[in-house]
């Protein structure tokens, strides 16, 4: 069964009301150029003029919807658009028409345009990295990071699950990362570690950043779901995962080992072996590049 990405996005979430926002801040006084072309009813084609995976239709959609527009999408959420398709196309393609009143179209051009643009761009470094992990033979886990742009972080993240990679902890509250100003302030790996469970019981997973095996160990023994071994090279992390995973066997202790920091599309393949189960890169979301979309009224 095909997954429908917009079944995420609840009915009544905030973010209809981030889209509201989006728009307020992009005409916060008068509209000069609605008042140039009127209300006379038009006709304008969605292009979509690179190769990449369409992400962020339902933020568009609702972008439209607000500016009393009818919108009719040609491709769903996640299809990839390929270079022999676009240049079958003359190097652009149409992916939705949008109907209504000249103003209001131009009114929400650029909102929705942005919107696609941002996530699309991110959906696509996302397959791509997840694509390079399978054909290398990792069974493991893709993700991102928090390190998404304020007031995007909901598409960005939303992004990220269109392109088959898991998004991490959403925010703050959805997990627990204790990393290395935790573990200064309350003196020791096991401190922060019991401090923290005391609070988020046993619903919400603990997580360590380490930068040793020896702490590594400190806190598989305390009690955390997941070890982070940040900014290890290749051979060193794979040494060190093997010597945690074998260290363990039939101890009864579960835990989830994490690789991180600097990983990129081009070096990914240097760090990757099955006894990391997650490897987590802000690559794929912070500082990608854009999947360009316009808009045409088309003429009569």
């Amino acid at each position: 069964m095909s997954s429908i990405y917009a079944n995420l996005l609840p009915v009544s979430g905030k973010w209809k009301q981030e889209i509201t926002n989006y728009l307020s801040e992009d005409v916060p006084s008068f509209d000069f150029g609605g008042f140039v072309v009127g209300d006379k009813p038009e006709t304008g084609s969605l292009y979509l003029k690179q190769t990449g995976l369409i992400c962020g239709t339902p933020f568009a959609a609702e972008v439209f919807k607000q500016c009393n527009l009818e919108v009719e999408w040609y491709y769903n959420e996640g299809d990839y658009i390929t270079e022999d398709q676009l240049a079958e196309s003359g190097g652009k393609i149409v992916v939705a028409t949008v109907k209504g009143a000249a103003s209001n179209i131009l009114l929400a051009e650029r909102t929705a345009l942005n919107l696609l643009a941002r996530a699309s761009g991110i959906a696509t470094q996302s397959y791509k990295t997840k694509k390079l992990a399978d054909e290398s033979g990792y069974t493991g886990l893709i993700a991102g990071t928090r390190k998404t742009t304020p007031g995007l972080r909901y598409v960005e993240k939303y992004a990220m699950l269109v392109g088959g990679v898991d998004t991490h902890r959403y925010d703050l509250s959805s997990m627990v990362m204790l990393k290395d100003n935790h573990i200064t302030s309350t003196g020791s790996i096991t401190n922060a570690v019991t401090k923290a469970r005391s609070v988020c019981g046993f619903a919400v997973k603990v997580e360590v950043e380490v930068s040793s095996e020896k702490d590594a160990r400190e806190a598989i023994d305390s009690g955390a779901d997941v070890i982070m071994l940040d900014n290890f090279t290749g051979d060193e992390l794979r040494k060190v995962a093997r010597s945690l995973k074998n260290h363990y066997k039939g101890t009864g202790k579960a835990f989830l080992l994490e690789c991180s920091g600097g990983l990129t599309l081009q070096n990914l393949s240097n760090y990757l072996c099955n006894e990391i189960d997650i490897y987590s890169t802000s690559s794929i979301h912070q500082g990608t590049g854009i999947i360009d979309f316009s808009l045409k009224i088309n003429s009569m």
